[in-house]
Protein backbone atom coordinates (compact mmCIF):
# COMPACT_ATOMS: atom_id res chain seq x y z
CA UNK A 1 0.00 0.00 0.00
CA UNK A 2 1.32 3.45 -0.81
CA UNK A 3 2.23 6.16 1.37
CA UNK A 4 0.23 8.80 1.26
CA UNK A 5 0.83 12.04 0.06
CA UNK A 6 2.27 14.23 2.44
CA UNK A 7 -0.63 17.42 3.22
CA UNK A 8 -0.28 20.79 2.02
CA UNK A 9 0.28 23.33 4.10
CA UNK A 10 -2.79 26.26 4.06
CA UNK A 11 -3.00 29.55 4.45
CA UNK A 12 -3.00 30.85 8.39
CA UNK A 13 -6.90 31.94 8.87
CA UNK A 14 -5.97 33.32 11.84
CA UNK A 15 -5.03 36.10 10.17
CA UNK A 16 -8.22 37.68 8.58
CA UNK A 17 -10.53 35.79 11.37
CA UNK A 18 -10.08 35.93 15.44
CA UNK A 19 -8.47 38.07 17.63
CA UNK A 20 -6.41 40.77 15.95
CA UNK A 21 -3.44 41.25 18.68
CA UNK A 22 -2.26 37.73 18.68
CA UNK A 23 -2.30 37.81 15.18
CA UNK A 24 -0.46 40.78 14.54
CA UNK A 25 2.32 39.87 17.29
CA UNK A 26 2.43 36.19 15.75
CA UNK A 27 3.66 37.76 12.61
CA UNK A 28 5.86 41.04 13.69
CA UNK A 29 8.33 38.98 16.55
CA UNK A 30 10.09 36.45 14.02
CA UNK A 31 11.04 39.17 11.92
CA UNK A 32 12.11 41.67 14.85
CA UNK A 33 14.05 38.55 16.38
CA UNK A 34 16.09 38.16 12.58
CA UNK A 35 16.44 41.86 12.40
CA UNK A 36 18.42 41.17 15.66
CA UNK A 37 20.26 38.32 15.02
CA UNK A 38 21.53 40.64 11.14
CA UNK A 39 23.04 43.44 13.13
CA UNK A 40 24.52 40.63 15.09
CA UNK A 41 26.33 39.34 12.40
CA UNK A 42 27.00 42.61 10.71
CA UNK A 43 29.16 43.42 13.41
CA UNK A 44 31.03 40.32 14.13
CA UNK A 45 31.91 40.92 10.03
CA UNK A 46 33.09 44.28 11.42
CA UNK A 47 34.95 43.23 14.59
CA UNK A 48 36.91 40.45 12.44
CA UNK A 49 37.99 42.57 9.87
CA UNK A 50 38.80 45.25 11.72
CA UNK A 51 40.86 42.59 13.80
CA UNK A 52 42.99 41.13 11.04
CA UNK A 53 42.59 43.55 8.46
CA UNK A 54 42.55 46.98 10.24
CA UNK A 55 40.64 50.19 9.85
CA UNK A 56 41.21 49.76 5.88
CA UNK A 57 39.03 46.30 5.83
CA UNK A 58 36.09 47.90 7.65
CA UNK A 59 36.24 51.08 5.08
CA UNK A 60 36.15 48.94 2.60
CA UNK A 61 33.22 46.73 3.94
CA UNK A 62 31.01 49.95 4.78
CA UNK A 63 31.42 51.62 1.63
CA UNK A 64 30.84 48.70 -0.37
CA UNK A 65 27.76 47.96 0.90
CA UNK A 66 26.83 51.90 1.18
CA UNK A 67 27.15 51.42 -3.22
CA UNK A 68 26.03 48.37 -3.38
CA UNK A 69 22.54 48.95 -0.77
CA UNK A 70 21.28 51.22 -3.60
CA UNK A 71 21.56 49.09 -6.22
CA UNK A 72 19.99 46.23 -4.07
CA UNK A 73 17.16 48.26 -2.49
CA UNK A 74 15.99 49.43 -6.51
CA UNK A 75 16.46 45.89 -7.65
CA UNK A 76 14.74 44.25 -4.63
CA UNK A 77 11.66 46.57 -4.52
CA UNK A 78 9.62 44.00 -7.19
CA UNK A 79 9.59 41.88 -3.92
CA UNK A 80 7.41 44.26 -2.48
CA UNK A 81 5.53 44.35 -5.53
CA UNK A 82 5.12 40.25 -4.85
CA UNK A 83 4.53 40.63 -1.04
CA UNK A 84 1.19 42.86 -2.23
CA UNK A 85 0.08 40.46 -4.71
CA UNK A 86 0.77 37.09 -2.35
CA UNK A 87 -0.86 38.52 0.83
CA UNK A 88 -3.73 39.63 -0.86
CA UNK A 89 -4.25 35.99 -3.12
CA UNK A 90 -3.51 34.58 0.44
CA UNK A 91 -6.16 36.61 2.08
CA UNK A 92 -8.38 35.95 -0.51
CA UNK A 93 -7.56 32.01 0.03
CA UNK A 94 -6.03 31.29 -3.82
CA UNK A 95 -3.34 29.40 -3.14
CA UNK A 96 -2.72 28.46 -7.26
CA UNK A 97 -2.20 32.44 -7.67
CA UNK A 98 -0.14 33.07 -4.67
CA UNK A 99 2.19 29.71 -6.33
CA UNK A 100 2.12 31.91 -9.94
CA UNK A 101 3.01 35.30 -8.37
CA UNK A 102 6.27 33.57 -6.70
CA UNK A 103 7.58 31.54 -8.93
CA UNK A 104 7.70 34.55 -11.60
CA UNK A 105 9.10 36.99 -9.20
CA UNK A 106 11.89 33.67 -8.63
CA UNK A 107 12.57 34.03 -12.13
CA UNK A 108 12.73 37.81 -12.79
CA UNK A 109 14.95 38.19 -9.43
CA UNK A 110 17.33 35.70 -11.22
CA UNK A 111 17.10 37.57 -14.22
CA UNK A 112 17.79 40.59 -12.33
CA UNK A 113 20.93 39.16 -10.48
CA UNK A 114 22.76 38.34 -13.55
CA UNK A 115 22.47 42.03 -14.72
CA UNK A 116 23.48 42.94 -11.45
CA UNK A 117 26.75 40.75 -11.57
CA UNK A 118 27.56 41.67 -15.01
CA UNK A 119 26.93 45.81 -15.08
CA UNK A 120 28.35 45.53 -11.19
CA UNK A 121 31.14 43.62 -11.89
CA UNK A 122 32.35 46.03 -14.99
CA UNK A 123 31.20 49.10 -12.90
CA UNK A 124 33.13 48.79 -9.54
CA UNK A 125 36.05 50.71 -10.25
CA UNK A 126 34.01 53.73 -11.44
CA UNK A 127 31.71 53.24 -8.62
CA UNK A 128 34.63 53.43 -5.76
CA UNK A 129 35.98 56.52 -7.66
CA UNK A 130 32.59 57.81 -7.65
CA UNK A 131 32.27 57.81 -3.38
CA UNK A 132 36.22 58.98 -3.20
CA UNK A 133 37.39 56.02 -1.79
CA UNK A 134 40.82 56.09 -0.35
CA UNK A 135 43.67 54.37 -2.40
CA UNK A 136 44.39 51.69 0.30
CA UNK A 137 40.53 51.42 0.65
CA UNK A 138 39.67 50.91 -2.74
CA UNK A 139 42.46 48.01 -2.84
CA UNK A 140 40.46 46.36 -0.04
CA UNK A 141 37.10 46.69 -1.51
CA UNK A 142 37.28 46.53 -5.20
CA UNK A 143 37.65 42.50 -4.88
CA UNK A 144 35.24 42.73 -2.22
CA UNK A 145 32.57 44.43 -4.18
CA UNK A 146 33.25 42.38 -7.39
CA UNK A 147 32.73 39.23 -5.31
CA UNK A 148 29.50 40.38 -4.00
CA UNK A 149 28.08 41.35 -7.30
CA UNK A 150 29.14 38.36 -8.51
CA UNK A 151 27.12 35.96 -5.89
CA UNK A 152 24.36 38.75 -5.53
CA UNK A 153 21.60 36.08 -6.77
CA UNK A 154 22.16 34.36 -3.42
CA UNK A 155 20.75 37.40 -1.77
CA UNK A 156 18.24 38.08 -4.05
CA UNK A 157 16.73 34.92 -3.51
CA UNK A 158 17.27 35.24 0.69
CA UNK A 159 15.19 38.38 0.46
CA UNK A 160 12.71 37.16 -2.39
CA UNK A 161 11.99 33.92 0.08
CA UNK A 162 11.29 36.38 3.07
CA UNK A 163 9.19 38.22 1.55
CA UNK A 164 6.84 35.67 0.13
CA UNK A 165 6.58 33.39 3.20
CA UNK A 166 5.86 36.42 5.26
CA UNK A 167 3.08 37.92 3.02
CA UNK A 168 1.86 34.60 2.98
CA UNK A 169 1.34 34.76 6.52
CA UNK A 170 4.02 32.25 7.37
CA UNK A 171 7.20 34.44 9.31
CA UNK A 172 8.62 32.08 10.83
CA UNK A 173 10.36 30.25 8.02
CA UNK A 174 11.87 33.79 7.52
CA UNK A 175 13.49 33.50 10.65
CA UNK A 176 14.70 29.85 10.18
CA UNK A 177 16.30 31.00 7.00
CA UNK A 178 17.49 34.30 8.82
CA UNK A 179 19.10 32.48 11.76
CA UNK A 180 20.51 29.92 9.31
CA UNK A 181 22.09 32.35 7.23
CA UNK A 182 23.65 34.15 10.08
CA UNK A 183 25.24 30.98 11.15
CA UNK A 184 26.62 30.30 7.91
CA UNK A 185 28.56 33.48 7.78
CA UNK A 186 30.34 33.49 10.83
CA UNK A 187 31.22 30.10 10.22
CA UNK A 188 31.94 30.63 6.89
CA UNK A 189 34.07 33.89 7.79
CA UNK A 190 35.86 32.66 10.57
CA UNK A 191 37.55 30.00 8.67
CA UNK A 192 37.65 32.64 5.08
CA UNK A 193 39.01 36.08 6.33
CA UNK A 194 42.27 34.87 8.14
CA UNK A 195 42.48 33.31 4.76
CA UNK A 196 42.12 36.44 2.11
CA UNK A 197 41.07 39.13 4.47
CA UNK A 198 38.92 41.51 3.16
CA UNK A 199 37.34 39.23 0.23
CA UNK A 200 36.93 36.36 2.49
CA UNK A 201 34.23 38.17 4.01
CA UNK A 202 32.59 38.60 0.61
CA UNK A 203 33.58 34.85 -0.38
CA UNK A 204 31.99 33.73 3.26
CA UNK A 205 28.44 36.19 2.85
CA UNK A 206 27.81 34.73 -0.52
CA UNK A 207 28.20 31.58 0.24
CA UNK A 208 26.16 31.58 2.84
CA UNK A 209 23.25 33.11 1.39
CA UNK A 210 23.70 30.91 -1.82
CA UNK A 211 23.43 28.09 0.57
CA UNK A 212 20.27 29.25 2.23
CA UNK A 213 18.95 30.35 -0.92
CA UNK A 214 19.24 27.12 -2.36
CA UNK A 215 17.29 25.33 0.81
CA UNK A 216 14.39 28.18 -0.07
CA UNK A 217 14.26 26.89 -3.85
CA UNK A 218 13.82 23.61 -2.49
CA UNK A 219 11.47 24.24 0.61
CA UNK A 220 8.98 26.02 -2.43
CA UNK A 221 8.48 22.29 -3.78
CA UNK A 222 7.89 20.50 -0.75
CA UNK A 223 4.12 19.75 -0.05
CA UNK A 224 3.92 20.94 3.39
CA UNK A 225 4.78 24.21 2.45
CA UNK A 226 2.65 27.43 2.66
CA UNK A 227 3.70 28.19 -0.65
CA UNK A 228 4.44 25.42 -3.52
CA UNK A 229 5.27 25.38 -6.79
CA UNK A 230 4.95 21.76 -8.84
CA UNK A 231 7.66 19.92 -10.41
CA UNK A 232 8.07 20.47 -13.98
CA UNK A 233 6.16 23.85 -13.65
CA UNK A 234 5.90 25.62 -16.54
CA UNK A 235 9.53 27.91 -16.88
CA UNK A 236 7.58 30.58 -19.28
CA UNK A 237 7.52 34.14 -17.89
CA UNK A 238 4.12 35.90 -17.13
CA UNK A 239 4.82 39.71 -18.28
CA UNK A 240 1.04 40.88 -16.92
CA UNK A 241 2.36 39.50 -13.40
CA UNK A 242 5.97 40.50 -13.78
CA UNK A 243 4.35 44.15 -15.20
CA UNK A 244 2.40 43.99 -11.98
CA UNK A 245 5.35 43.81 -9.71
CA UNK A 246 7.25 46.10 -11.12
CA UNK A 247 4.52 48.48 -10.99
CA UNK A 248 3.75 47.83 -6.94
CA UNK A 249 7.37 47.62 -6.32
CA UNK A 250 9.27 50.35 -7.94
CA UNK A 251 7.65 53.13 -5.98
CA UNK A 252 9.16 51.54 -2.70
CA UNK A 253 12.53 51.02 -4.22
CA UNK A 254 12.53 54.69 -5.41
CA UNK A 255 11.43 55.67 -1.86
CA UNK A 256 14.62 53.88 -0.75
CA UNK A 257 17.50 55.22 -2.94
CA UNK A 258 15.89 58.79 -1.87
CA UNK A 259 15.92 57.94 1.99
CA UNK A 260 18.89 57.02 1.23
CA UNK A 261 20.29 59.45 -0.43
CA UNK A 262 18.98 62.06 1.96
CA UNK A 263 20.83 60.16 4.80
CA UNK A 264 24.41 60.37 2.89
CA UNK A 265 23.44 64.63 2.63
CA UNK A 266 22.84 64.85 6.22
CA UNK A 267 26.00 62.91 7.30
CA UNK A 268 27.45 66.02 4.70
CA UNK A 269 25.57 68.40 6.93
CA UNK A 270 27.22 67.21 10.08
CA UNK A 271 30.84 67.25 8.24
CA UNK A 272 30.60 71.01 8.00
CA UNK A 273 30.06 71.36 11.89
CA UNK A 274 32.82 73.00 13.78
CA UNK A 275 33.06 69.61 15.96
CA UNK A 276 32.14 67.04 12.99
CA UNK A 277 34.26 64.39 14.26
CA UNK A 278 32.28 64.21 17.47
CA UNK A 279 28.87 64.93 15.77
CA UNK A 280 29.59 61.74 13.37
CA UNK A 281 30.66 60.00 15.92
CA UNK A 282 27.39 60.24 17.93
CA UNK A 283 25.62 59.86 15.33
CA UNK A 284 26.88 56.49 14.24
CA UNK A 285 25.94 55.43 17.78
CA UNK A 286 22.90 56.84 18.71
CA UNK A 287 21.31 56.84 15.40
CA UNK A 288 22.61 53.74 13.19
CA UNK A 289 23.23 51.66 16.48
CA UNK A 290 21.25 52.58 19.64
CA UNK A 291 18.03 53.95 17.79
CA UNK A 292 17.78 50.74 15.42
CA UNK A 293 16.25 48.86 19.27
CA UNK A 294 13.53 51.10 17.83
CA UNK A 295 13.60 50.36 14.31
CA UNK A 296 14.25 46.70 14.52
CA UNK A 297 10.86 46.78 16.64
CA UNK A 298 8.82 48.96 14.07
CA UNK A 299 10.39 47.00 10.86
CA UNK A 300 9.07 43.77 12.14
CA UNK A 301 5.79 45.51 12.62
CA UNK A 302 5.80 47.20 9.34
CA UNK A 303 6.06 43.40 7.71
CA UNK A 304 3.20 42.18 10.29
CA UNK A 305 1.21 45.40 9.57
CA UNK A 306 1.36 45.10 5.56
CA UNK A 307 0.74 41.39 5.71
CA UNK A 308 -2.16 41.69 8.09
CA UNK A 309 -3.54 44.71 5.85
CA UNK A 310 -3.14 42.74 2.65
CA UNK A 311 -4.32 39.49 3.47
CA UNK A 312 -7.86 41.34 5.10
CA UNK A 313 -8.50 43.31 2.20
CA UNK A 314 -8.30 40.18 -0.03
CA UNK A 315 -10.51 38.25 2.43
CA UNK A 316 -13.37 41.38 1.73
CA UNK A 317 -12.69 42.65 5.25
CA UNK A 318 -11.14 46.24 5.08
CA UNK A 319 -12.43 47.26 8.50
CA UNK A 320 -10.31 44.68 10.15
CA UNK A 321 -7.25 45.30 7.85
CA UNK A 322 -7.79 49.22 9.78
CA UNK A 323 -7.60 47.58 12.89
CA UNK A 324 -5.03 45.61 12.16
CA UNK A 325 -2.40 48.21 11.43
CA UNK A 326 -3.75 50.17 14.32
CA UNK A 327 -3.05 47.46 16.46
CA UNK A 328 0.51 46.92 15.25
CA UNK A 329 1.42 50.79 16.14
CA UNK A 330 -0.15 50.26 19.28
CA UNK A 331 2.28 47.57 20.05
CA UNK A 332 5.41 49.50 18.78
CA UNK A 333 4.33 52.93 20.68
CA UNK A 334 4.61 50.46 23.47
CA UNK A 335 8.25 49.33 22.72
CA UNK A 336 9.35 52.94 21.54
CA UNK A 337 8.51 54.13 24.98
CA UNK A 338 10.34 51.92 27.09
CA UNK A 339 13.30 52.55 25.03
CA UNK A 340 13.15 56.27 24.93
CA UNK A 341 12.96 55.97 28.58
CA UNK A 342 16.46 54.49 28.72
CA UNK A 343 17.49 57.47 26.34
CA UNK A 344 16.16 60.30 28.51
CA UNK A 345 17.23 58.94 31.66
CA UNK A 346 20.47 56.55 31.44
CA UNK A 347 22.15 57.85 27.93
CA UNK A 348 25.73 58.14 29.58
CA UNK A 349 25.38 54.14 30.06
CA UNK A 350 24.19 53.48 26.92
CA UNK A 351 26.88 55.52 25.11
CA UNK A 352 29.29 53.84 27.49
CA UNK A 353 28.57 50.36 25.87
CA UNK A 354 30.37 51.69 22.94
CA UNK A 355 33.04 53.19 24.68
CA UNK A 356 32.12 56.51 24.06
CA UNK A 357 34.46 58.52 26.53
CA UNK A 358 35.38 61.57 24.90
CA UNK A 359 32.86 64.65 26.73
CA UNK A 360 32.34 66.35 24.03
CA UNK A 361 30.97 63.23 21.77
CA UNK A 362 29.23 62.08 24.81
CA UNK A 363 27.66 65.40 25.50
CA UNK A 364 26.36 65.59 21.61
CA UNK A 365 25.78 61.90 21.91
CA UNK A 366 23.11 62.62 25.09
CA UNK A 367 21.87 65.64 23.77
CA UNK A 368 20.63 63.16 20.62
CA UNK A 369 19.43 60.33 22.14
CA UNK A 370 17.03 63.10 24.12
CA UNK A 371 15.82 64.29 20.33
CA UNK A 372 15.53 60.67 18.95
CA UNK A 373 13.28 59.47 22.34
CA UNK A 374 10.74 61.34 21.06
CA UNK A 375 11.44 60.67 17.21
CA UNK A 376 10.87 56.67 18.13
CA UNK A 377 7.17 57.42 18.61
CA UNK A 378 6.72 58.62 15.06
CA UNK A 379 8.79 56.69 12.98
CA UNK A 380 6.99 53.80 14.91
CA UNK A 381 3.78 55.23 13.86
CA UNK A 382 5.31 55.60 9.96
CA UNK A 383 6.63 52.09 9.89
CA UNK A 384 3.24 50.57 11.04
CA UNK A 385 1.10 52.90 8.63
CA UNK A 386 3.82 52.53 5.80
CA UNK A 387 3.24 48.61 5.84
CA UNK A 388 -0.31 48.96 6.03
CA UNK A 389 -0.10 51.32 2.42
CA UNK A 390 2.19 48.79 0.99
CA UNK A 391 0.35 45.64 1.69
CA UNK A 392 -2.94 46.91 0.15
CA UNK A 393 -1.02 48.04 -2.90
CA UNK A 394 -0.49 51.89 -2.04
CA UNK A 395 2.78 51.91 -3.17
CA UNK A 396 2.89 55.53 -4.28
CA UNK A 397 1.89 57.32 -1.23
CA UNK A 398 5.11 56.08 1.14
CA UNK A 399 7.11 57.77 -1.49
CA UNK A 400 5.96 60.58 -2.17
CA UNK A 401 6.10 60.84 2.20
CA UNK A 402 9.27 60.40 1.98
CA UNK A 403 10.11 62.58 -0.72
CA UNK A 404 8.93 65.60 1.59
CA UNK A 405 9.65 64.00 4.74
CA UNK A 406 12.76 62.49 4.45
CA UNK A 407 14.37 64.38 1.95
CA UNK A 408 13.07 67.92 1.54
CA UNK A 409 12.04 68.60 4.59
CA UNK A 410 15.09 68.08 6.95
CA UNK A 411 17.58 68.90 3.69
CA UNK A 412 15.65 71.91 3.37
CA UNK A 413 15.57 73.11 7.22
CA UNK A 414 19.37 72.48 7.45
CA UNK A 415 20.05 74.60 3.86
CA UNK A 416 18.49 77.67 5.13
CA UNK A 417 19.78 77.58 8.67
CA UNK A 418 23.45 77.46 7.19
CA UNK A 419 22.38 80.02 4.90
CA UNK A 420 21.58 82.67 8.26
CA UNK A 421 24.11 81.29 10.79
CA UNK A 422 26.74 78.71 10.98
CA UNK A 423 24.67 75.05 12.10
CA UNK A 424 24.97 73.73 15.34
CA UNK A 425 24.25 69.80 15.97
CA UNK A 426 21.47 70.22 17.43
CA UNK A 427 20.15 72.09 14.24
CA UNK A 428 20.64 68.67 12.63
CA UNK A 429 18.82 66.88 15.70
CA UNK A 430 15.85 68.90 14.99
CA UNK A 431 15.68 68.93 11.35
CA UNK A 432 15.93 64.66 11.61
CA UNK A 433 13.04 64.77 14.23
CA UNK A 434 11.00 67.25 12.27
CA UNK A 435 10.80 64.88 9.24
CA UNK A 436 10.30 61.56 11.56
CA UNK A 437 7.16 63.80 12.83
CA UNK A 438 6.07 64.63 9.49
CA UNK A 439 6.45 61.09 7.74
CA UNK A 440 4.42 59.39 10.81
CA UNK A 441 1.49 62.08 10.87
CA UNK A 442 1.46 62.26 6.96
CA UNK A 443 1.74 58.11 6.29
CA UNK A 444 -1.38 57.90 9.78
CA UNK A 445 -3.56 60.85 7.63
CA UNK A 446 -2.85 58.75 4.63
CA UNK A 447 -3.44 55.59 5.63
CA UNK A 448 -7.16 56.63 7.06
CA UNK A 449 -8.35 58.14 4.23
CA UNK A 450 -9.00 54.87 2.97
CA UNK A 451 -8.16 55.63 -1.06
CA UNK A 452 -5.92 52.13 -0.59
CA UNK A 453 -9.97 50.33 0.11
CA UNK A 454 -10.74 50.81 -4.03
CA UNK A 455 -7.55 49.42 -4.73
CA UNK A 456 -8.26 46.41 -6.97
CA UNK A 457 -5.73 43.96 -7.60
CA UNK A 458 -5.93 40.14 -10.07
CA UNK A 459 -4.05 38.17 -12.67
CA UNK A 460 -5.13 35.72 -15.47
CA UNK A 461 -6.32 32.42 -14.88
CA UNK A 462 -3.46 30.15 -15.46
CA UNK A 463 -2.89 29.11 -19.03
CA UNK A 464 -3.83 25.50 -19.74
Amino acid sequence: MSAAPAARRTFDRSLVEGPLGPAVWRLAWPTMLQNVVAGLQGIIDHTMVGHMVGFAGNAAIGVSWQVMLVVIVFISSLFTGMAVLVARFAGANEPEKVNRVVYQAFLTAAGLAVVMAVVGYIASPALLRLVHAAPEVQHEALPFMRVMFMGGIGLMMFFMLGGAFRAAGDSRTPLKLGIGLTVLTVAFNVTLIPIFGTVGAAYGTVASNLTVGLYGVWKLFQPGSVIHLERGVSLRPDFTIIRSLFRFGLPAGVQGIAMNVGGVLMLRFMGSLEHSAAAQAAYAVGYTELFSLITWTAQGLMAASSTIAGQNLGAGKPDRAEAGVWMAARIGLVAAAVVGALFVFVPGLLLGIFAMKDPFAASIGQQLLRYLAVSGFFVTLALSYTGGLQGTGDTKSPLYISLVSQFLLPIGMCSVIQTMRPLESSDIWLAIVLGHVARGVLSMVRFRQGAWRNIAIDVEPARG
